[in-house]
C-alpha cells in the first residue's frame, strides 16, 4: 500500500493537514499506535480525471469507536474529484459504507466539513451500536455494482493524493489523524494537444530557445508522447532543426541556440509527418536594439503547505520546467505559514532564482478578512524579510504574533514606519476580495490583479479609476493545483484558466520585474495556449509634457521632459495634442480592440469591415453575481433557430469538461456553462446568413432576435445587478485572418482628473488582454 507516515507536516488536531501549521497545544487523547489502521485498494498510479473504484477499510484500534463516535475521510480544498453521493447507484461516485459488525451508521458529505486544507469531508457516525478492536468500516468510493461509472479522480496530477482519515473513537468530537494515511499517485493522461513557447522579443543575432510539450485533455503536461515534429519558421531562423521529437517518458523538449539574422516578425509551426500543424509558437519579434524583451510571469499561487497541491519545491519547478514562464512567486495564505515554512520559502526562492534564466520572488499573500481590507499579494526583492500576517489563525506558534497586521491599513502603515519602501503589493480577488476603497497606499500597492483562475474582475481596476488611484493591471493564476503558469480549471468551480503578466523589461532579474511593476510597465492576459500575444501601447504628444514613473503625489519622482510615453507611464500634459499607437500580434485572430479612457469606452476597433461579415454568429455571456466567493453566474441554456439550420457550432471558453455545448438537431443547441466575471459563449455557422429568428433561453436572459438584425454592432441583453451580467450577439466573418493589428488614434483628454488610456484586446478564441494605462492629466493643480 502507498502510505504517508505521520510527522511534522501532519499534526493539526482536527485538520491533521499538511497546511504548514504546527501541532495543537492540546494533547491527542489516544496514542497514535492505538488508533487502528486504514488502507485502500487498489493503490498505485491512476490517470487524472479517470473513473475508478476504491475500497477504503478502517480497522478499529484498541478503543474501537464508541456509540456516537465518528470518522472523517477528507480531501484537499483544491481537489475536483466527483463528490461522494449515496442516492443514485448509477451516478458518478456512488458511495457505499458498512460496518463489519452491522453497527448502524449515518453519513453525509460536506465540502466545508473540516479544517483547511482538508475541507472536503465524508463524515461517518456510529449511531446505533459500537466498534470493538478489529471491527471494520468499509467505504467503497465509486461502487459500480449498481451501474455507476465509478469515482472520477481529480483532473490534475499529484504525487501523494491522500484519503485523509481522522478518527473520533471516544465520541468527544476530538479527531485524530491516522498515523499512516492511504495515498495514491495521480498521473497525466494521454496526449490531447501540443504547445510551443518562444520568447516574445529578442535582438538580431541574439541566441534564444524554444520549448515545447504535450498536454492531456485536462492541461497536465503529459509524458505519453511519441512523435516526431518538424519545426517550420515563417522567417529564416538559424540552427532550427528539421525534426525534433518527444518520446515516452519525456514531458517537454527544448531547442537551443536559435537566432535570427535580421529584423522580422515571425512564428514557428510544429508539423507532424503528414504536414498538419500540431502547434504554433507565440509571436516572435526580432529588433535591432529592443528597448524591452518582454518576459512572462505568474506571480501568484499556492502549494500543499497552505491550501494548494504538491510541495513548494515542485511548485517552483513546474513554473520553470513545465509552464515555461520566466518568473513566479509563491503566495501562501499568511495565516497558514509557519516560521519554518517561511524560512523554507526563502531557501527555495534563493535556490530557483537565477538572473537571466528564471526569477523566483519572495513573498506571501496577506489574507485579511474582507472587512479589514481583503486579499493582497506582498513581494520582496530579497529573502530574510518579516512576514506581517493578517492573523495567526492556523499558526499555533505565537512567538511572532506582535508582527501581525490585522488590517490592510495597518499593513501599509507598518511598511511605511519600518522604511520598507521596496515592498510591492497587488490587490486581488480570490475567495476574499480586496476593498481598495477601505485601504490603499500607492507607495506600495502598484497593481490590480483583474484576472485569475477565480475569474475576471475588471471592476477592481474600475474601482481604482473611480478613486483616482494610478495602478497597473496584472493577471496571475492564483492557482491551487500546483501548476503556476499553466493553471487550468479542470472540473471545479474555478471558472477560468489562470492568467499571465508580460513585463516590459530589458533583462530578467527580481529587481527588473519589481521595477516594471512599480512603473506599471506590463500587460495582462487571461492565459491559455494563445495567452502570450505581443502588445505595445505608445503615446506621442509633440508639444511635450512631464513624464513620471512613480506617482508624483508621493513626492519621490520629479519627472522628466518627454514627448513620448509607454503603457504605465504618468504624464502631465498641460496642453497639446495626444495620439496613441497600438501594435498587436497574436497566434490566433483578433476579434476586437476596445480603447478606454478610464471608465469610458472611447472606441471599439475591429480588424475587419462590415462587408466582410458572413454566416458566423457569436453569442457571448459575461458576468458575476457578487464580489466574494459565491460569484458564479449559471448560463445553462438553449438556442433554437427557426427557418434556418446550424451547420456547425464551437464553444468559447468552455474550460470545464463537464460543461458542454451540444447540437441535438440542425435547429437547436443546448449547453451547460458558468462564468465568474469572465466571458464564455459559442459560435455557430448558419446555412443562410440572414433567414429566420434566433431564440435563446438561459436562467438569466430570454431573448428572440431576427437574424437579419444581428450585424456588426453588439446586440446586448443586460441583466446587470451588483456587477455586470449580460449576453450579447454579433456577426463575424466566416473566416477571420487578422492575427495582427496596428493603428493610431488621436485622443481627447478631459481637462480635470486623470485620463487612464488603455486598450483591451479580445482574441477570436475568447482570450482577453489588458494593457496597463498611460495616465495623463491636464491640470497644473493636480499632481
Amino acid at each position: 500500500m502507498s502510505e504517508v507516515p505521520m510527522g511534522s507536516r501532519d499534526d493539526v488536531l482536527a485538520g491533521g493537514g499538511t497546511g504548514g501549521t504546527t501541532s495543537s497545544p492540546m494533547a491527542f487523547p489516544i496514542p497514535a499506535d492505538e488508533l487502528g489502521t486504514v488502507s485502500i485498494v487498489p493503490n498505485g498510479s491512476f490517470e487524472a480525471g479517470s473513473y475508478q473504484t476504491f475500497v477504503l477499510t478502517y480497522v478499529a484500534g484498541k478503543f474501537g469507536i464508541d456509540d456516537s463516535g465518528s470518522m472523517r475521510v477528507c480531501f484537499r480544498f483544491a481537489s475536483d474529484q466527483t463528490r461522494p453521493q449515496f442516492e443514485d447507484p448509477k451516478g458518478p461516485n456512488y458511495t457505499t459504507i458498512e460496518a463489519s459488525n452491522n453497527a448502524v451508521l449515518t453519513y453525509h458529505y460536506d465540502p466545508k466539513g473540516n479544517v483547511r486544507p482538508w475541507d472536503r469531508t465524508l463524515y461517518i457516525k456510529v449511531v446505533r451500536g459500537f466498534l470493538r478492536e478489529g471491527d471494520k468500516i468499509t467505504i467503497t468510493f465509486g461502487d459500480r455494482s449498481g451501474g455507476s461509472p465509478g469515482m472520477r479522480l481529480q483532473t490534475f496530477c499529484e504525487d501523494s493524493y491522500e484519503f485523509h482519515t481522522l478518527i473520533d473513537p471516544i465520541a468527544t468530537y476530538c479527531y485524530q489523524p491516522m498515523p499512516v494515511q492511504p495515498v495514491i499517485k495521480i498521473i497525466p493522461g494521454k496526449l490531447d494537444r501540443y504547445l510551443a513557447v518562444a520568447p516574445t522579443i529578442r535582438e538580431i543575432d541574439e541566441s534564444f530557445s524554444i520549448k515545447f510539450k504535450g498536454e492531456d485533455k485536462w492541461g497536465n503536461p503529459s509524458d505519453q508522447c511519441n512523435i516526431q515534429l518538424c519545426p517550420r519558421a515563417s522567417h529564416p531562423v538559424q540552427n532550427l532543426p528539421d525534426v525534433v521529437s518527444l518520446k515516452p517518458g519525456e514531458f517537454f523538449g527544448v531547442i537551443e541556440g536559435l537566432s535570427v539574422a535580421n529584423a522580422a516578425d515571425l512564428h514557428i509551426d510544429f508539423l507532424d509527418d503528414a504536414g498538419a500543424v500540431m502547434c504554433r509558437t507565440n509571436p516572435i519579434r526580432i529588433e535591432p536594439a529592443p528597448l524591452s524583451r518582454h518576459f512572462w510571469g505568474d506571480l501568484h499561487g499556492q502549494s500543499e503547505e497552505t491550501i494548494g497541491t504538491g510541495s513548494a519545491e515542485a511548485y517552483f519547478a513546474f513554473a520553470r520546467d513545465y509552464a515555461f514562464v520566466d518568473a513566479t512567486g509563491h503566495q501562501g495564505n499568511d495565516f497558514q505559514i509557519t516560521g519554518d515554512f517561511w524560512s523554507q520559502l526563502d531557501q527555495l526562492c534563493q535556490q530557483f532564482n537565477e538572473d537571466g534564466k528564471f526569477v523566483a520572488i519572495p513573498g506571501y499573500e496577506w489574507s485579511g478578512n474582507t472587512g479589514l481590507g481583503g486579499d493582497r499579494n506582498i513581494y520582496f526583492p530579497n529573502e530574510g524579510r518579516t512576514i506581517r500576517r493578517s492573523s495567526h489563525a492556523l499558526v499555533t506558534d505565537h512567538s511572532d504574533i506582535d508582527t501581525d497586521c490585522n488590517s490592510a491599513e495597518e499593513l501599509f502603515a507598518t511598511f511605511a514606519e519600518h522604511g520598507e519602501d521596496d515592498v510591492v503589493v497587488f490587490a486581488h480577488c480570490g475567495g476574499r476580495y480586496a476593498d481598495i476603497e477601505l485601504a490603499h497606499d500607492g507607495r506600495f500597492e502598484k497593481a490590480m490583479e483583474i484576472h485569475s483562475s477565480w475569474g475576471s474582475f475588471e471592476w477592481l481596476v474600475q474601482d481604482a479609476f473611480r478613486l483616482g488611484y494610478r495602478v497597473g493591471i496584472v493577471a496571475n493564476s492564483d492557482g491551487h493545483k500546483g501548476r503556476p503558469g499553466a493553471s487550468y480549471p479542470g472540473a471545479a468551480l474555478f471558472g477560468a484558466v489562470g492568467g499571465l503578466t508580460c513585463f516590459l523589461i530589458d533583462s530578467l532579474s527580481r529587481e527588473t520585474i519589481l521595477e516594471a511593476i512599480r512603473k506599471r510597465h506590463h500587460y495582462a492576459t487571461t492565459g491559455g495556449e494563445n495567452g502570450r500575444p505581443l502588445i505595445t501601447l505608445d503615446a506621442d504628444f509633440p508639444q511635450g509634457g512631464t513624464k513620471f514613473h512613480d506617482d508624483p503625489r508621493h513626492g519621490r519622482d520629479k519627472g522628466m521632459a518627454a514627448n513620448q510615453a509607454i503603457m504605465g507611464d504618468i504624464v502631465h500634459l498641460p496642453s497639446g495634442n495626444l495620439s496613441i499607437k497600438v501594435d498587436i500580434r497574436a497566434s490566433v485572430a483578433i476579434e476586437r480592440v476596445d480603447v478606454f479612457n478610464g471608465l469610458n469606452l472611447i472606441e471599439t476597433i475591429r480588424p475587419y469591415a462590415k462587408e466582410d461579415l458572413g454566416s458566423r454568429i457569436r453569442v457571448v455571456w459575461e458576468g458575476a453575481e457578487y464580489r466574494g466567493r459565491f460569484r458564479q453566474v449559471i448560463w445553462d441554456g438553449s438556442a433554437f433557430l427557426s427557418e434556418n439550420e446550424i451547420l456547425s457550432a464551437s464553444p468559447i471558453n468552455f474550460f470545464n469538461k463537464d460543461k458542454t455545448l451540444n447540437q441535438p438537431s440542425p435547429h437547436e443547441l443546448n449547453w451547460r456553462a458558468l462564468t465568474t466575471g469572465n466571458i464564455g459563449g459559442f459560435d455557430m455557422v448558419l446555412a443562410d446568413p440572414y433567414s429566420g429568428t434566433l431564440k435563446i433561453e438561459t436562467p438569466l436572459i430570454k431573448a428572440g432576435v431576427p437574424l437579419e438584425d444581428i450585424g456588426f454592432e453588439d446586440e446586448v441583453f443586460d441583466r446587470s445587478g451588483v456587477l455586470p451580467r449580460y449576453l450579447k450577439l454579433f456577426r463575424l466573418p466566416a473566416v477571420n485572418p487578422h492575427q495582427s493589428m496596428q493603428f493610431e488614434r488621436s485622443i481627447s483628454l478631459q481637462p480635470e482628473g486623470d485620463n487612464p488610456i488603455f486598450v483591451r484586446v479580445t482574441l477570436d478564441d475568447g482570450t482577453l488582454c489588458w494593457t496597463s494605462p498611460i495616465y495623463f492629466y491636464r491640470s497644473s493643480d493636480q499632481p
